[in-house]
């Protein structure tokens, strides 16, 4: 629905009584929302609808009006249930900022939510950094696989949003999904302790496999002191991509 006349000149005069920073910031908005936009959904996706689409590609323009960052976890998180619920999606985050479980909670389905925005991100390769603590408890990977397969009873979907390299000026965003059943085959993974490592203490891989023995994706339990579960090497070709973003980024 487009702007009436008086709607148009408060604006206008609200703008004027802004001062030059403020406007100079509403300036750059503008120009964000008029950046050359590519924004596209699987047909398919039962989550991203055409509205979800155009409204969440809406907040990443907004943020990328005054930002080169990639959106961090916490707006991402924001932004989604915003756009979700906007469009007539019900969607709710979960109250504790510190679960240890789901995020959201689309159409009463609890969904875990990651990003991934490194410097050497791949295309076709996803890596969570860190999916999960693992507590100060006994090191022992079959224990941990175990947390790990325990963890994710606490949600039955998984959306990793991915800030891909820059194609020139154009700024690149992807929304995939992580089917569950994928990471439910880690219960019969191999597992691996590096005796090499000096960590302690010593890290160790999960190695899941397809049936020629190719690597569909790997478990890093890392030793340091974070003590975390990362998610490597694994393959977007077995994930769904929900939506794509691109757009161009606004001049400094």
């Amino acid at each position: 629905m487009s702007l009436s006349e008086n709607e148009i000149r408060e604006i206008v005069e609200t703008l004027l009584r802004l001062t030059p920073t403020q406007q100079a910031w509403i300036k750059s908005a503008i120009h964000a929302f008029g950046a050359n936009c590519q924004f596209h959904r699987a047909p398919d996706s039962d989550v991203i609808s055409d509205a979800v689409l155009a409204s969440f590609g809406d907040r990443l323009l907004s943020h990328h009006a005054g930002s080169r960052q990639a959106l961090s976890k916490d707006r991402f998180e924001f932004s989604f249930e915003s756009a979700l619920n906007e469009s007539g999606i019900t969607a709710q985050l979960v109250k504790s900022r510190t679960n240890r479980g789901h995020d959201l909670t689309i159409l009463g389905i609890p969904v875990s939510l990651k990003t991934e925005a490194a410097a050497s991100i791949k295309d076709d390769s996803i890596h969570v950094s860190k999916w999960m603590e693992l507590g100060r408890g006994e090191w022992k990977l079959p224990q941990l696989l175990a947390l790990f397969l325990e963890h994710m009873q606490s949600y039955e979907r998984i959306f990793t949003l991915r800030r891909l390299k820059d194609a020139g000026a154009m700024i690149r965003y992807e929304l995939v999904e992580i089917p569950k059943a994928l990471l439910l085959e880690a219960a019969n993974c191999e597992l691996k302790v590096c005796t090499d490592s000096t960590q302690d203490p010593q890290p160790g891989y999960g190695y899941v496999k397809d049936a020629n023995g190719q690597l569909k994706y790997a478990l890093y339990f890392d030793g340091g002191t974070e003590r975390k579960l990362q998610i490597k090497h694994l393959r977007k070709n077995l994930c769904k991509v929900h939506a794509t973003w691109v757009f161009g980024s606004v001049p400094a």
